[in-house]
């Protein structure tokens, strides 16, 4: 009997599905590179970000995907509790090293829309940005993500 697929191997699976519809309702060719972790999430983030600037709503599935892998992404990079990032409805990870909570609402706190935080993680949006626009709420003293955002680089979005 086959071992049972891990939650990363799921989630990789997941990533590249999503990727391979997004580009399809995009009406791109299917993505055709490397077929490393890092390079497939920058490319659906990517895919992601071009559909919403043509105007067409993008694959919820690719959104999910999306969120998902760049919230565990920032979890791996910054261990720890003291901060609890939120990205509803798709997904919200604890990062940060400081006072762990247990009850509640953690010491700090920062929320925002998917498309935002997509944004954020792709480095087309800065953090300086989303926040004098409202576009992300933070609280707490270690609710600043602006040195650990972009997750991959600035960069300018793909044609």
């Amino acid at each position: 009997m086959p071992a049972k697929p891990t939650s990363t191997q799921r989630r990789r699976a997941a990533l590249r599905t999503a990727l391979d519809d997004q580009l399809k309702a995009l009406d791109e060719a299917p993505y055709c590179g490397p077929d490393l972790p890092t390079d497939v999430l920058r490319a659906c983030a990517h895919a992601v970000l071009r559909a919403q600037d043509s105007g067409a709503a993008p694959e919820r599935s690719a959104v999910k995907a999306v969120v998902r892998a760049t919230l565990v992404e920032l979890a791996e990079r910054v261990p720890g509790h003291a901060l609890e990032v939120r990205v509803p409805p798709f997904g919200a990870v604890q990062c940060l090293s400081g006072p762990r909570h247990t009850r509640g609402t953690p010491p700090g706190v920062v929320e925002t829309d998917p498309l935002t935080w997509i944004a954020l993680a792709a480095g087309t949006l800065d953090w300086p940005e989303a926040t004098s626009a409202h576009r992300v709420s933070a609280s707490g003293v270690r609710a600043d993500l602006s040195a650990l955002l972009p997750l991959w680089g600035h960069e300018s979005r793909p044609a």
